[in-house]
């Protein structure tokens, strides 16, 4: 009796695993998603004449990008490491190596965590950047008017309405005053409300100047005078107009002052930047979606690093995250010279 032995059935398609298949199906939509990401910023970089480029205004810091950029480079290597251990069988190893992945991508978001700061710090956030001088003088006020109402609100005892704060810390400011055997306790109290009160004086002046246009040089006084004037007599002579300068000048100011220095430290000096929403709206686009890349590659890492879990029916698993990682990697080395280094 002869016997045949049977024809295997044909597989059509890529000699490939499907998982690897399906893993370079989807880095090829990844690669498209980021192509337009990346042409769109290109576009309108080209297409914006006076694109903020100066670092001491964006606050981008190149040293930190550039530190990133080798921080993944290095958490690719150890991904390859990480898979020929895998290839050799050696799981503890394999292992070492993937946390070692896992934690400089860790250590790429405290990086970007710390850049995010500053551009928090400094309001350079899409919608609030001031791209004129007027904008950014009239943040400034608005800035140190809602610095006043925090402080004026955290002296007033609680549940006082918003409309009787201010009133009410006069009268206790006066009622101290006017004490003659103040404690230790009553003169802090007293001094806090004095410099609340100074603090209010500070942000109406810069706010009467502003909104009238007026320059900073012309007392309180006479700028009240001036506008009554100009309600009856439309030909008065104004005076000089405000400058952004001044305005900058005296927030500085403010920081020099003993008594408004501790509640004003937050406040910076605002400088216009003209595309700054449009800069910033790309800046957190681009990298906020590769930051989030990151984090999903931790959580991939963090399946196959629970403890007892790595073996060689893993193996495919790492490869594939290993791939993905490096696509990660790989993004990352297009976005660092766009947004850090290049200036068009």
């Amino acid at each position: 009796m002869t016997h045949t032995a049977p024809t295997p059935a044909l597989r059509m398609g890529i000699p490939i695993p499907h998982g690897k298949l399906g893993m370079w199906l989807f880095l090829g939509t990844e690669i498209m998603f980021f192509t337009a990401i990346v042409g769109t910023y290109i576009v309108m970089r080209l297409g914006s004449r006076g694109w903020p480029t100066d670092v001491n205004v964006t606050y981008i810091n190149v040293y930190l990008g550039g530190l990133n950029t080798f921080v993944l480079i290095v958490s690719s290597y150890f991904v390859v490491l990480a898979h020929d251990s895998m290839h050799d069988k050696n799981y503890f190893q394999a292992r070492k190596f993937l946390w070692w992945t896992a934690l400089l991508g860790v250590v790429f978001l405290g990086i970007k965590g710390i850049e995010y700061k500053g551009k928090f710090d400094h309001g350079i956030l899409p919608g609030k950047i001031a791209e004129t001088n007027r904008q950014a003088m009239t943040m400034m006020v608005d800035q140190l008017t809602n610095t006043y109402d925090r402080q004026l609100a955290a002296l007033a005892p609680k549940g006082t309405p918003v409309a009787d704060q201010a009133t009410l810390l006069t009268a206790e400011m006066n009622r101290l005053s006017d004490k003659g055997d103040r404690s230790p306790a009553d003169e802090a109290r007293l001094a806090q409300l004095k410099a609340v009160a100074k603090l209010e004086l500070a942000a109406n002046n810069l706010r009467d100047h502003v909104r009238a246009e007026v320059t900073l040089e012309l007392p309180q006084d006479q700028l009240n005078a001036l506008r009554a004037q100009s309600m009856t007599d439309s030909a008065v002579t104004r005076p000089a107009a405000i400058k952004l300068e001044e305005v900058q000048h005296f927030i500085e100011d403010l920081h020099h002052d003993t008594e408004l220095a501790p509640l004003v430290g937050h406040l910076h000096p605002i400088t216009p930047m003209l595309y700054g929403n449009l800069f910033a709206s790309n800046y957190f686009f681009m990298t906020g979606f590769h930051a989030l890349h990151v984090v999903i590659g931790l959580i991939l890492f963090g399946v196959v690093l629970v403890p007892g879990r790595l073996s060689a029916s893993w193996s495919l698993y790492v490869e594939n995250v290993g791939l993905y990682w490096h696509f990660v990697d790989l993004v990352w080395i297009f976005l660092f010279p766009l947004i850090y280094i290049v200036q068009w």
